[in-house]
């Protein structure tokens, strides 16, 4: 490296006689420090990078467009005939509980169905006492313990480090069913993971847990980001059968207005609200049977 910096010193004296000048010494050795520094860098870049000895290898993450996910759909058996029938799913991921869907909920007498991780329960005691208070009207599942999707490769999943081994696949839903039973719920037996997303052998390994997956056919919140008019919209647009999925945690976001609002638009049309424990139901992708 020194040989190369000591070589374009050379070339530059060439073509600025002011570096051999008692002057230009200062300026020589600088020059010379900067190209020795470049160089290193510039090795060092080369190099693939290794974790020092003894460290445990963590495999590279896979990037999200190269790993094979589904996002799993699920009905429940239609009314036919009559009023429709239509499944509110909410997701309660961490953070708080927004007030607004809860109320609108209780005080209409409003089944729903409430997925939970280990996470929010933690914070928001109130708000459980309230479900449970009512288990007439609220069905309490498995959101996973840390809010992290059920992917058992290394990648993220809309820039959420998702599980990434088996094993921690099987914590995530473990974890969160353990936090829910220490809390006074019935054993879970539906599990949705964190984004909806699964690699289809964490699928099967939840399956083999003894869960069904929870999938949704109408997206109402697109994770509490839309505004209230465009989840009124999203909620108008479920038919007999559908399973909507939308977030009860977050109480500062618009959505949370256009999905209470949403409820009560679609009572006023004799919608027949159901929870998944209560009404046969299909998902694809092996999700269900």
């Amino acid at each position: 490296m020194a040989s190369v910096a000591a070589g374009t010193v050379i070339v530059l004296r060439s073509r600025f006689p002011l570096l051999d000048s008692p002057g230009g010494l200062l300026m020589k050795r600088l020059l010379l420090t900067s190209m020795i520094l470049f160089a290193a860098q510039a090795a060092f870049a080369a190099q693939p990078e290794q974790s020092p000895a003894g460290w445990p290898q963590l495999p590279p993450k896979a990037p999200a467009s190269t790993v094979k996910l589904l996002e799993p759909h699920l009905h429940v058996n239609r009314a036919g005939k009559g009023a429709p029938r239509i499944a509110l799913t909410f997701d309660a991921c961490m953070g708080k509980t927004d007030p607004r869907i809860l109320s609108t909920l209780v005080d209409q007498r409003i089944p729903a169905t409430i997925f939970v991780t280990a996470r929010w329960l933690r914070t928001n005691p109130d708000a459980l006492a309230v479900l449970l208070a009512h288990p007439d009207l609220f069905e309490l599942e498995n959101h996973g313990q840390n809010h992290i999707p059920a992917v058992d490769v290394p990648t993220d999943v809309y820039g959420i480090p998702a599980a990434g081994s088996p094993q921690a696949v099987g914590q995530e839903v473990k974890g969160g069913a353990d936090a829910m039973i220490a809390a006074g719920i019935p054993q879970p037996h539906w599990f949705r993971g964190a984004t909806a997303k699964y690699s289809p052998s964490a699928i099967a390994q939840i399956r083999g847990m003894g869960y069904r997956i929870a999938g949704y056919s109408v997206n109402g919140d697109s994770g509490s980001l839309l505004s209230a008019k465009m989840v009124e919209r999203q909620y108008a647009s479920a038919k007999d059968g559908d399973v909507i999925i939308s977030h009860i945690n977050q109480p500062t976001h618009a959505a949370g207005e256009g999905v209470a609002a949403s409820i009560l638009a679609l009572k006023a049309k004799g919608v027949q609200f159901v929870r998944l424990q209560d009404i046969p139901e299909k998902g694809d992708g092996g999700t269900t049977n």
